[in-house]
């Protein structure tokens, strides 16, 4: 073969040459990124499972807390007392909460299948779990405006000492608007 000819060979060769080393050189260096990313993955999968892990403390702390107040405003009213259950799950990506009382093995909706102003003293006691457990800590106060407007009339002297038991035991004060005289307690201001 002559010179020339392996001159030719090699101008077109050398061009190739230099591309499979590029190609080469990129591949390792998307073979290190690939490696990054998946160390990364890793990191970002083990990094979520510890805060699902926190966040499901924080919900069962939180369900714990609230679900005693409400549970112990339920037990000072009803003789056969309901217990109050916040219910996590996770839909659409995200967690959301689901209530329902207990009563004995039963769960019971709150909206449809409780009378007697269950939702009136659940609601209460809602409002109540939030004000104790607001943070940082608010001043113990609430003001509310007819807040057992559908509670049955044999149930009103078990609310009024449920008042009394909470405002002291929790040192909450309570200013409430009512036209029940049953649910009068307290200091007694009237308007009118």
């Amino acid at each position: 073969m002559n010179t020339s000819k392996i001159t030719e060979w090699r101008k077109k060769l050398n061009p190739l040459l230099e591309a499979r080393k590029t190609a080469l050189r990129k591949i390792k260096e998307e073979k290190e990124n690939l490696e990054k990313a998946q160390q990364r993955l890793s990191n970002v999968q083990k990094a979520q499972l510890v805060v699902q892990d926190v966040a499901q403390t924080i919900q069962n702390e939180a369900h714990r807390r609230i679900a005693s107040v409400v549970s112990k405003c339920l037990r000072l009213v009803f003789d056969l007392p309901y217990r109050f259950q916040i219910h996590f799950e996770k839909k659409r990506g995200k967690t959301e909460a689901r209530l329902s009382f207990l009563r004995g093995n039963l769960e019971l909706s709150p909206l449809g299948t409780t009378g007697g102003g269950v939702i009136d003293v659940a609601s209460f006691a809602l409002r109540l779990a939030s004000l104790i457990l607001s943070l940082p800590p608010k001043r113990r106060l609430l003001i509310l405006d007819e807040p057992f407007k559908h509670l049955s009339s044999e149930y009103r002297p078990q609310v009024a000492d449920m008042l009394s038991v909470i405002a002291e035991d929790l040192e909450v004060q309570i200013v409430m608007v009512t036209h029940s005289s049953e649910l009068e307690i307290g200091k007694i201001v009237r308007i009118g």
